[in-house]
C-alpha cells in the first residue's frame, strides 16, 4: 500500500472512531436533543406516574385507578433500588417505561411525578428529550430545588442519606444540573404544591421557571393539604384530571370541588 493510500485509511479510521465516540457519549449521557417537536394536544396518549422518594406505588394507586376510570390507560413505575438510588437511574427507568407505552402505539405520555418524583421527570425530561414525546407533565409537591430535610440528612447523618437523599440536598449536583437549564419551549407543565408542605420545605421548592405553578390554596383557601395528602385530595385530583384534558393547559381560577 502507498504511503498516500495508507494516510487515508489511517485519516478515514480516526474519523470512524471520533464519529462512534461521539455516538457513544450521547447514549451515555442519555441525551438525544430536542428537535422542537411536541406531541398532539388534541390526543392523549397512556398517564405514567412516577412515585416519590422510597419508591411507594400504594402512593399513586387511587389517582391511578381514577384516572382508568375516566378511561385512561395508567401506569405507576416501579423505581429501582426501592426509589432511593441514583435519581439519574431512575430517570432511565422512567424512559423505559416510556418507550414501551410507545411501543405499544400510545401516540404520547402524559407524566405524572410526585413528590421526588418530580425530579425524575424533569431529569428524564433534560437526559432522554422527553418533551418530544410528553404530552403535557404534571408535578405534585416537587423538590424541583431542594428540601432542607434532604440537606440536614446529608449535612449531618450521610450514612443515613442514600444516594437519592443527597441529590435532593439544595444545591446538589444534580438539581444545579437542571437548574442550569430552561424547560423546553412549548412543554406543558403543572406544578402544583400546597402550603401545608411538611416534607418539601420551603414548599416554593416546586415552584418551576416555564411550568404554570399552582399553590393549592389561591384556588382553595381553607384546604389543609399535607405532602402526603397531595395524590389523594380530591382539589388537587380535580385539577390534575382538568389538566389531562384536551384544553390549553393553565391555572384554574375557581377551587374545584
Amino acid at each position: 500500500m502507498s504511503p498516500r493510500r495508507r494516510l487515508l485509511v489511517v485519516a478515514a479510521g480516526v474519523l470512524v472512531a471520533a464519529v462512534l465516540i461521539f455516538v457513544g457519549v450521547r447514549l451515555v449521557l442519555g441525551r438525544s436533543g430536542d428537535s422542537g417537536e411536541r406531541p398532539d394536544q388534541g390526543t392523549p396518549g397512556t398517564v405514567i406516574l412516577v412515585p416519590g422518594y422510597g419508591g411507594s406505588q400504594v402512593s399513586l394507586t387511587r389517582l391511578a385507578q381514577v384516572l382508568t376510570a375516566a378511561g385512561r390507560t395508567a401506569t405507576v413505575v416501579t423505581l429501582p433500588e426501592g426509589g432511593t438510588g441514583d435519581l439519574l437511574k431512575q430517570s432511565d427507568t422512567l424512559d423505559t417505561v416510556v418507550r414501551a407505552a410507545l411501543d405499544g402505539g400510545a401516540p404520547s405520555v402524559d407524566v405524572i411525578g410526585y413528590s421526588a418524583g418530580g425530579v425524575v421527570t424533569r431529569l428524564w425530561v433534560d437526559r432522554h428529550a422527553g418533551a418530544t414525546v410528553a404530552r403535557r407533565i404534571i408535578t405534585l409537591g416537587s423538590p424541583l430545588h431542594g428540601a432542607n430535610l434532604a440537606g440536614a440528612g446529608a449535612a449531618l447523618a450521610p450514612g443515613a442519606c442514600p444516594r437519592a437523599c443527597r441529590q435532593l440536598a439544595p444545591g446538589s449536583d444534580v438539581l444545579d444540573r437542571i437548574d442550569d437549564e430552561d424547560l423546553p419551549d412549548g412543554l406543558p407543565w403543572l406544578s402544583i404544591w400546597t402550603s401545608d408542605d411538611e416534607t418539601v420545605q420551603p414548599p416554593e421548592s416546586a415552584v418551576l421557571d416555564g411550568a404554570v405553578n399552582l399553590r393549592i390554596q389561591s384556588i382553595c383557601p381553607s384546604a389543609t393539604v399535607s405532602h402526603g395528602a397531595l395524590p389523594t385530595d380530591p382539589a388537587v385530583t380535580a385539577v390534575v384530571l382538568a389538566a389531562l384534558g384536551t384544553a390549553p393547559l393553565a391555572a384554574p381560577v375557581s377551587c374545584p370541588v
